[in-house]
């Protein structure tokens, strides 16, 4: 029987196969070495794996979070590591650093901000998911993401946010939409309540957290409101009878002159006739002074609640901001 002969292989040969076999394998698991590496020793602080499970994240957004080294920090450290608050312009505080390398949140001890963390991880963490969305995903997101803004975006607060991206950063708008929408607006078009679904367990529990943190400020704010509204009434009505006031207390002065004439003219008549209505003007002059000197308390109160509310504002602005400036009554 006959045979052909086997060709052989040289090393050289092989190697250079194997090489670029090498190459391939590494080009298209790059990502994932690079996170192995990021993630070699590395174990989640019991905080930073606590607010990952109150967000809901999928397990493998939990590793891409994991991946950035997340850290919560006080106001010192965090304006080192952030400078400017990161720029973002919503009710966030927190940045990521690009191309995987690190996401920093603001350590907020004021109870009544519970949830600012969650909703700052959960912004950042979609800011670090867009960076590896192939450009393909990212059109297609972005095309949604730009349709809902423009033909269903209601809230004017969310629209207020996205203009300020415009100007402050005019080429991250999109990317800015795609972290602000996943965890500020409670109800999206279904087509992106799909999208989001591969980051979040259930997103309605970041939204939530946006929410409840929101109010805090939202609520005292529209108290503010009321309570102006209801001062300039107050003032416009105790105006109104310092006037009345005023014009009544010249009456009142003719009024006493007249009957001073009358006694010394010996018209004791006249003088009669007129002492009733000369009391009942002086009864009706002091009824409103006390009901000026009522206006004027409740006035006064609801100043001092309103002022009250205003420092509550301040102290919750305070525990967000870096600088710790106050707000002006």
């Amino acid at each position: 029987m006959n045979s052909k002969g086997v060709a052989r292989i040289s090393f050289s040969s092989l190697f250079a196969v194997l090489l670029l076999a090498a190459v391939g394998f590494g080009f298209l698991f790059r990502q994932q070495l690079q996170d192995e590496l990021k993630l070699y020793n590395y174990t989640a602080p019991l905080a930073i794996a606590d607010v990952a499970t109150q967000d809901g994240f999928q397990p493998n957004v939990r590793r891409v979070f994991y991946v950035n080294h997340p850290v919560l920090q006080d106001k010192l450290s965090f304006t080192a590591a952030c400078p400017n608050g990161g720029g973002e312009k919503t009710i966030i505080l927190g940045c990521y650093h690009g191309n995987q390398n690190g996401i920093y949140l603001l350590q907020v001890s004021d109870n009544r901000l519970n949830g600012v963390s969650q909703v700052t991880a959960a912004h950042e963490m979609l800011h670090a998911e867009y960076d590896r969305l192939s450009s393909t995903a990212r059109q297609d997101v972005d095309a949604k993401l730009l349709d809902y803004y423009s033909h269903g975006l209601q809230d004017q607060r969310i629209k207020d946010t996205i203009d300020s991206y415009r100007k402050s950063e005019p080429h991250d708008v999109v990317n800015e939409m795609h972290s602000v929408f996943g965890t500020e607006v409670a109800s999206l078009p279904p087509a992106l309540e799909t999208y989001y679904r591969q980051y979040f367990v259930d997103r309605t529990k970041v939204t939530s957290y946006a929410a409840q943190y929101q109010n805090e400020f939202s609520s005292r704010q529209a108290i503010i409101k009321q309570d102006d509204d209801q001062l300039a009434s107050l003032k416009q009505r105790i105006g109104s009878i310092e006037a009345g006031l005023s014009g009544l207390q010249g009456q009142i002065s003719s009024r006493q002159q007249q009957l001073s004439d009358q006694r010394r003219n010996g018209d004791t008549a006249g003088y009669n006739d007129g002492v009733p209505g000369y009391n009942a003007m002086i009864d009706s002059y002091n009824s409103q002074v006390r009901s000026v000197q009522q206006l004027v308390s409740q006035y006064n109160q609801l100043v001092a609640t309103r002022n009250d509310v205003a420092a509550q504002i301040s102290e919750l602005s305070n525990a967000l901001s870096t600088t710790a400036a106050p707000i002006t009554q």
